[in-house]
């Protein structure tokens, strides 16, 4: 400890000081024998003197000491008098005002820079740097001013900028840099002092201390040195700790205590004890010191003192450090105590940087390694960064212009360059100057909201509704006495027929007058829509549209494709925060580019302060990185403060200028998770940016600027939100314009269809057609008279048939039917009989049955009908009646199909499988099922009736959407029930498959379907925390699928070299099964990936039929190589190679094993949800499936699961709406239901009265 650095004594001892020579003080010693006034004397000259204090015992209940004359007058002395303090100066900086006058002056010498005991380096630096003091040469080029070039010449782009400062700010700005340098100097003067010098600054309050006790450490000429600096560590930076611990190891460890104790006086001499009897142990086991320590509870710090080599080597105890500190958080401290080995060195400073915590090196023989320690490299780099503003400064003073002005150019040039473009782009006024709050005047609506009230059905002004009370439907009633039914007229002057809403026809009584007063309504209501949507086009509407929900997050897009546009983005947030967000209960604000960054760790009251605050955060915004918004989206939602205060986000406002780094799809799903029971909404903000730099910054996901429309809208829509997108010249797109204009078009067209129902009025009025005709004769030249309708020749009656007409119709048909006639076949002279004996009664008999035997309908001929020619006696004929041949229409009706499935299972990909028993194979796809005629709700004129007619079948079947299209159900209520049973069948067994593609090996490999493969099993390094779980799951895939099944094999091991465990494929039979688990048993995890080797190796045996690769991770070659090759030599082949992703969460090495499937025809697998599935599946089968919707299977990423997964999700839909339609016969009106109804007689009916004499 430095000279009067007195903190506290030494714990366990009286209170001692001892003083050197260099504190001489005068001190004041009273003399107890005489009463003399006292006489000041002065100490003398010794090396040094020990002044023991007063024990506690004594000023307890000790003897009291004799009272002096003196003290006796200090008793006896007059009152206080107040002084005063008029006129009075300040007291000088070197006044000693306490009785550590030592640590006073010091502080004043050195600044404070190395009193603070409990900081490293990295905490002292975060207050003390010169980024902290704001001496770095950004914030000496920003006290500078732009100028323009002197020279009028055009500049390029690669002209220097000029800037210019005033002389003394550089000079201030140069001092204050040479002040910090020796800050730092001091700094590390500190350092090397004491303790501090051979083991660095302790950090922690419940250290432990790990001493290497090694017979290199503790050997003769070091262990006294080495016991004296520990017991100057106790002594000076131990002592004032909570808790204690400490350990030695060589071959074996050895703990002073079993668990940390608090410091006290008898624990700190246990442990100097401890230190002083240290002696070597061994060896040097630093990884099981590690493993103990690591161990122990109640520890914050670990110290690792080392003084030899480690037993092991780096590479391990790296690695077992990566591992056991994983959710931890314990900094080792390591410590070289005088070690001569660089490796040790090397090995120290990794195990620091990887649990976060500081190397030290000290070094008797080379003092200079003392400096590469981590808190004095800290300080060294701060002087550097210091000297190299300075000597900026002095290149600048070379271009001093008289006593005012300086200019930077060349170096200097580059430095301004390097300033954030943001720095240099014109500026509105009052850009940076406090906001201008102002209290919304307005309630914050949707369009949508706003007109559910101001809307023209909110307002009752949709011309269905005015003319609903004119409106009548066209009856149509059964009459009995002519016993059909009749449709009611309407006379062509009283009403005109107008199409409703729903398509039907109405008859409609215009009123003129009433239809004026509308139309006035109407053009009301569009000037209103249109302030409206002149209201939505100002201030910060414009930018943004409106903030409707009380609790909003804004996400500000900082990617660096923004740079040139972060002053419009910091102006438009600017206008937002000074109109729309006073009257929010809370708001924040995230920007994001590769990573997000809030401005308060959870969303605050919009107080002004509070909106003045997230302003100026707002200024200090740089663009930078790509567009991570799935990372502000999740700092948005998923924040821990909120949910702690029971808040959540209600609406999301994405300001962006692009799309975002993820796919569309995995943000999506993000938000229906993260906001389960919440009605938080999406809003997305686009605004154009179509001026990108080829030369600049390129986007994580590069799309035009369509797509990227696209992408946000949907975005908004999933979530029910609204899309905005604008650019500096106007609004492009807008939901809630698009809603307003909307309302106006429809307003135009209920005005146009006002003015058809007038004109129809005025085209039956006679004065109109009067003026009509008129105007029709002006135009026409004069003709003659047409003729009247009476003096129009009519179609002559059909003649009457006489008899000679008969004759030759009777005639004629026995010809044609003798011609119809079949020829029979000759028989035997022997089989002739004389037909006049045959029994008159059998023929008659045969007769009749001929009569009677059914004809098919294509040899029903058709009826004719013979008239007289006008040609004297010649007769024509007609067809009167046709067969109902063309009428006859295949039935659309379909039997349910009762499928059977085979319940052992069978070697098949679920692709193969499905193509035998998928849904469309057992004929049980509904919708096909369903599928009858299209109802288009057609109208077709009916030149009969003079009118159009829809069709009288939509009121008889229920209508049901197949596909997007509304059809027919032509499937009765118990052929839904019968389907349901047989689908539910179906499903059972689906599941049965997929809890067999979840069992055993299995679930690691999949299905094995050819009978000849080779397996590589990736053994590289990266495996080493899976490679147990690997030898369980290939032991059972060579029980479970090879031998069982009778699959021929071979196993290549690949790492950084290549074993194959057969030089060929082999039977499986029971020895060399047996032999592959004992060489399955040798595996260890070491080395790389050498994937394209060992599918070189595998292409080799020309038996193999696939090859099953399982890995990691990617291979050490390039994947598009590793492409190349296996398609070249693959090509001729024709070898299926099937990827198994074990355990890997890397995407890029997923891809690349989708690909390699992909083209080599073979199926890509990963299982990492399999128990979940199973369980799923048990879940199904044991409860059924009232609810088609939970369980949810959990999604799989394997090509046979994904299939089968898919079909029993179809499956479940079908059976979802197998029942939903059943539901609809119990609403839908039967015919004979309602042709009951419309012949009820109403009550006051009178029954007409019989004439007499009938019954």
């Amino acid at each position: 400890m430095m000279n009067g650095d007195f903190p506290s004594a030494r714990p366990g001892t009286a209170a001692t000081y001892t003083m050197d020579d260099s504190d001489e003080e005068d001190i004041n010693l009273p003399n107890s024998d005489e009463e003399e006034p006292r006489k000041t004397t002065r100490r003398p000259k010794s090396s040094k003197q020990t002044f023991l204090t007063q024990s506690r015992s004594t000023k307890r209940g000790g003897r009291r000491p004799k009272v002096t004359q003196a003290q006796s007058n200090l008793e006896e002395r007059p009152p206080w008098v107040q002084l005063s303090i008029r006129g009075a100066m300040p007291t000088p900086d070197m006044t000693v005002t306490h009785i550590n006058q030592t640590y006073d002056k010091v502080r004043a010498r050195d600044m404070a820079a190395m009193f603070n005991e409990g900081q490293t380096s990295t905490d002292w630096l975060k207050n003390h740097s010169i980024e902290h003091f704001n001496l770095t040469l950004k914030d000496l080029l920003s006290k500078g001013q732009i100028v323009r070039p002197k020279s009028n010449i055009q500049k390029s782009s690669s002209s220097p900028k000029e800037l210019k400062f005033e002389a003394s700010v550089v000079n201030e700005f140069e001092y204050k840099l040479y002040e910090s340098i020796e800050m730092y100097h001091n700094r590390i003067r500190w350092l090397l002092k004491g303790s501090r010098k051979t083991f660095g600054m302790i950090k922690g309050n419940k250290v432990a201390i790990v001493v290497d006790s090694s017979d290199s450490n503790c050997g003769f000429g070091r262990v006294s040195h080495f016991r004296d600096s520990l017991t100057t560590l106790i002594d000076e930076q131990l002592h004032n700790r909570e808790m204690l611990y400490f350990m030695s190891f060589g071959t074996d460890t050895d703990s002073l205590w079993h668990t940390p104790r608090y410091t006290n006086i008898r624990i700190l001499d246990e442990a100097r004890y401890w230190v002083n009897s240290l002696s070597g142990m061994g060896g040097c086991n630093l990884l099981a010191a590690i493993k103990k320590v690591l161990k122990v509870k109640d520890v914050d710090s670990i110290v690792v003192v080392m003084g030899s080599c480690p037993d092991q080597s780096a590479e391990a105890l790296v690695e077992y450090i990566e591992q056991v500190i994983v959710g931890r958080q314990v900094p080792l401290h390591c410590v070289a105590f005088d070690c001569n080995n660089h490796l040790t060195n090397l090995t120290l400073r990794k195990l620091a940087d990887i649990s976060g915590g500081r190397y030290h090196v000290y070094a008797s023989g080379a003092e200079e390694q003392i400096y590469t320690g981590t808190d004095i490299t800290m300080l060294l780099r701060e002087i550097r960064i210091a000297q190299d503003v300075i000597n900026k400064i002095q290149e600048m003073r070379q271009g001093m212009m008289g006593d005012a002005l300086v200019s930077i150019l060349n170096e200097i040039s580059l430095e301004v360059q390097k300033l954030p473009q943001s720095r240099f782009l014109p500026r509105p006024p009052n850009h940076t100057t406090p906001l201008a709050i102002e209290e919304p005047s307005f309630l914050p609506k949707t369009s949508e909201e706003w007109l559910q009230q101001n809307g023209l059905k909110g307002k009752r002004l949709s011309l269905y509704q005015v003319l609903a009370p004119n409106a009548f439907n066209q009856i149509e009633e059964f009459i009995p006495v002519i016993r059909k039914s009749v449709r009611s007229q309407t006379h062509e002057k009283a009403m005109t027929q107008f199409e409703w809403h729903d398509g039907t026809i109405k008859n409609i009584h215009v009123d003129p007058a009433l239809l004026f007063d509308y139309q006035k309504q109407l053009g009301a209501t569009v000037k209103l829509y249109e302030r409206r949507v002149d209201w939505l086009s100002k201030e910060s509407r414009r930018l943004f549209g409106t903030l409707t929900e009380k609790r909003v997050v804004i996400l500000i897009d900082l990617s660096l494709s923004n740079v040139n546009y972060l002053v419009h983005i910091q102006h438009s947030i600017r206008l937002l925060l000074q109109q729309q967000l006073l009257n929010k209960e809370s708001f924040n604000l995230i920007g994001f580019g590769s990573s997000a960054r809030a401005w308060r760790p959870c969303m605050q009251e919009p107080t002004e302060e509070n909106i003045q605050m997230a302003w100026k955060w707002v200024l200090g915004l740089e663009c930078s990185g790509s567009r991570n918004f799935l990372s502000a989206l999740r700092l948005a939602l998923e924040n821990e403060e909120d949910q702690k205060r029971n808040t959540s986000v209600d609406g999301v406002y994405l300001f962006t200028s692009g799309i975002p780094d993820q796919l569309p799809e995995v943000i999506c799903s993000f938000m229906e998770e993260a906001t389960v029971g919440q009605s938080t909404r999406l809003h997305s903000i686009l605004f154009n940016v179509d001026d990108y730099d080829s030369n600049g910054a390129i986007p994580g996901r590069y799309a035009n600027i369509t797509q990227m429309a696209e992408c946000l809208r949907t975005l908004a829509h999933v979530t029910s939100g609204r899309f905005h997108w604008f650019r500096e010249t106007g609004i492009i797109e807008s939901d809630d314009i698009k809603a307003i204009l909307s309302e106006m078009d429809k307003a135009v067209n209920y005005s146009q269809k006002c003015a058809l129902l007038v004109d129809s009025v005025k085209k039956r009025s006679p004065k109109y057609q009067a003026e009509l005709m008129s105007n029709a004769q002006e135009d026409q030249p004069k003709m003659l008279p047409m003729r009247p309708q009476s003096a129009k020749k009519r179609a002559l009656p059909a003649p009457k048939h006489t008899e000679l007409s008969l004759a030759r119709l009777q005639i004629t048909e026995n010809k044609d039917k003798e011609e119809t006639k079949p020829i029979p076949r000759s028989r035997p002279s022997s089989a002739k009989k004389d037909p006049s004996k045959l029994d008159s009664n059998r023929l008659a008999t045969e007769k009749d049955k001929k009569s009677k035997r059914p004809t098919s309908a294509h040899k029903v001929k058709p009826a004719k009908q013979v008239f007289y020619t006008e040609f004297k006696n010649e007769v024509g004929t007609v067809y009167k009646q046709y067969p109902d041949i063309l009428n006859k229409k295949k039935s659309v009706r379909k039997a349910i199909n009762h499928p059977v499935i085979p319940d052992r299972e069978e070697l098949k990909t679920s692709k193969e499988w499905l193509k035998l028993y998928g849904l469309c194979k057992l004929r049980l796809d509904l919708n096909k099922l369903v599928s009858g005629p299209e109802c288009t709700h057609a109208k077709r004129h009916i030149n009969t009736l003079n009118k159009a007619v829809t069709a009288k079948y939509c009121t008889i079947f229920p209508s049901v959407n197949v596909k997007g299209s509304v059809r027919h159900l032509q499937v009765q209520a118990h052929e839904l029930q019968d389907y349901e049973v047989q689908i539910e069948l179906v499903l059972r067994r689906y599941l049965r498959r997929l809890q067999w593609l979840l069992g055993t090996s299995r679930r690691t490999f999949g299905v094995m379907v050819e009978k000849k493969v080779v397996v590589l099993v990736d053994t590289s390094g990266s495996m080493v925390s899976h490679m147990e779980e690997l030898k369980r799951e290939m032991v059972a895939l060579i029980w479970d699928q090879f031998q069982r099944e009778n699959i021929s094999f071979n196993l290549i091991r690949f790492s950084g070299d290549i074993e194959p465990w057969r030089n060929g494929i082999v039977e499986p039979t029971e020895v060399n099964c047996h032999d592959a688990v004992r060489w399955i048993s040798t595996f260890a995890p070491v080395g790389n990936t050498c994937t394209l080797e060992a599918l070189q190796r595998a292409f080799q045996d020309k038996d193999v039929e696939a090859i099953y690769l399982l890995t990691d991770g990617k291979p050490d070659s390039s994947t598009s190589r590793v492409l190349r090759e296996v398609a070249q030599v693959n090509t001729i082949r024709g070898v299926k190679i099937h990827t198994i992703s074990f355990n890997c969460e890397d995407e890029t090495a997923n891809i690349f094993l989708r690909q390699l499937a992909a083209m080599c025809r073979g199926r890509y697998h990963r299982c990492y949800a399999g128990m979940d599935g199973d369980l799923m599946a048990h879940r199904l089968l044991e409860e059924g499936f009232k609810n088609t919707e939970h369980p949810m299977l959990p999604t799989f990423d394997s090509d046979d699961l994904r299939q089968l997964v898919a079909e029993i999700e179809q499956a479940r839909h079908f059976l979802s709406q197998s029942r939903s339609f059943r539901q609809l016969f119990g609403t839908t009106t039967k015919p004979h239901e309602k042709s009951k109804t419309s012949r009820q007689m109403p009550p006051n009916h009178i029954k007409p009265m019989l004439p007499a004499g009938t019954s």
